[in-house]
């Protein structure tokens, strides 16, 4: 119950979140984030679904954070995810929290990632962490997770689409999901020969695993591949390298988060619309006004 009351305080930006999230800090730092992620309809929650069951068999708390679509009316989630994780659901040490996108284009909710330290701090070893389907936009999940799954099936379209979006470049290895169906080899063989094209990323070669997550096939491969990249990135030193990089940048939004409160206040939104009619009249434009309001009010 606290966890939730916690995410929820931290979801709704209540002025308590800043507080509790500056005294679970210390104790956070212990528990393996893995991020999945991927077009609609490619099984990521069937996968997290039974990454977290695989979890459970060896005795590790699973913490699941799924982002969901954000409601247009209510601003919440969907609930999608959670409906379909029907294998952990009413397991005391797997806690399952849907969280809206709240408009974020990579997939991820900012809140997303106070949630994840706050279930760091409650002691999970494991925290999935599911994304909205991805688009053509760039992704934060590989910025917030240790290892970053990216999930396609056959059907996803061809691999130079996938590139476009952007999953090549922050997948740590590939799960072909629904390797069943039609086209799979060729799916597997069209990624394998893009990935063998491009750069390996810091030494790691992402490879592809061919899973049919409905049945369970090919989840222990998918966690054999989670420890060996867990292993790689501690031999290489490349994890604290990770994890210094989402602390700057947690730094830098706390920063421009602050800078905007500040900003905008009372006299600086009167002068805003005061002057927004010369702006639609055309005896103004948006930098000029951005400008005065730079330089007026700089104090």
């Amino acid at each position: 119950m606290a966890i939730a009351r916690g995410i929820s305080l931290v979801e709704n930006e209540d002025e308590r979140s800043y507080h509790i999230l500056k005294e679970i800090y210390p104790h956070t730092g212990k528990a393996q984030r893995i991020g999945i992620t991927g077009p609609p309809g490619a099984g990521k929650s069937t996968i997290t679904n039974k990454l977290a069951a695989a979890y459970r068999k060896q005795n590790l708390k699973v913490g699941i954070i799924a982002v969901d679509p954000t409601s247009p009316f209510t601003g919440g989630a969907l609930l999608g995810d959670r409906v379909r994780m029907t294998d952990v659901e009413l397991d005391e040490s797997v806690f399952i929290r849907s969280m809206a996108s709240r408009g974020s284009l990579g997939g991820l909710s900012k809140k997303a990632i106070e949630a994840a330290d706050i279930l760091d701090a409650a002691g999970f070893d494991i925290i999935l962490m599911e994304t909205v389907g991805v688009g053509q936009s760039e992704l934060d999940i590989a910025e917030a997770a240790d290892t970053t799954i990216v999930v396609l099936v056959p059907e996803s379209g061809d691999s130079i689409q996938a590139m476009k979006a952007g999953l090549m470049e922050i997948a740590d290895f590939f799960v072909l999901n629904k390797s069943d169906r039609a086209g799979a080899d060729q799916a597997v063989m069209g990624i394998k020969m893009i990935l063998n094209f491009k750069q390996k990323k810091d030494g790691w070669q992402p490879d592809v695993i061919q899973s049919v997550a409905s049945e369970g096939k090919g989840i222990d491969k998918i966690i054999e591949t989670i420890n060996i990249h867990k292993n790689y990135l501690e031999n290489s030193k490349n994890i604290n390298q990770k994890r210094q990089n989402r602390i700057i940048n947690r730094v830098r939004e706390l920063v421009g988060e602050q800078l905007h409160l500040e900003f905008w206040n009372e006299i600086r939104e009167n002068y805003l619309q005061l002057n927004i009619e010369n702006v639609v009249r055309k005896e103004l434009t948006p930098y000029d006004l951005a400008e005065k309001l730079l330089k007026n009010f700089s104090q």
